[in-house]
């Protein structure tokens, strides 16, 4: 199961922040499992989302030098108030310090409605794969512009259908 949980970039300023949305469908198949009688997305996908904007602002701040991000640390979690089929989750992510290969971010969701969902701070860790031989730059290939095209779409540049 693979969730991509950024539907649209709205705003970006490389090196600083990124605004973004995640519209909560009812349709989503982890709801089924969360809660049947109460759907609320869980509170650890409110965070995959803020730590995926997070990863997109590092991409678009370096060009896309760091095909691969995944998340390093997470600290200083707070939830608020629960995400339910039909808001729209706005995500603020703003970026903290760069420093060897990571970036530490601060980043907040929100309701449609403005109340808090989701607040923490985190650090995630970029790389390549260009490094490992000729199947790793094949794959960093691939990967690229699989990210470019995903970009494309979440910010308007590229179109679909």
């Amino acid at each position: 199961m693979r969730f991509h949980l950024i539907d649209r970039v709205e705003a970006w300023e490389p090196g600083k922040s990124l605004k973004a949305s995640k519209f909560l469908a009812l349709g989503e198949e982890y709801l089924a499992d969360h809660f049947p009688r109460f759907p609320i997305m869980p509170g650890v996908l409110m965070l995959q989302a803020c730590v995926e904007a997070a990863a997109w602002l590092w991409r678009a701040t370096t060009d896309f030098g760091h095909p691969v991000v995944v998340l390093r640390e997470v600290k200083q979690v707070k939830y608020g108030t629960f995400m339910q089929p039909g808001r729209r989750m706005d995500v603020l992510a703003e970026l903290t310090k760069v420093e060897d290969g990571t970036a530490a971010f601060k980043a907040k969701g929100t309701n449609d409605a403005g109340e808090q969902t989701v607040a923490a701070q985190f650090t995630l860790r970029g790389y390549g794969l260009a490094a490992r031989g000729p199947a790793g730059a094949a794959a960093e290939a691939k990967l690229l512009e699989h990210l470019r095209a995903h970009w494309g779409l979440l910010t308007g540049a590229l179109k679909g259908g």
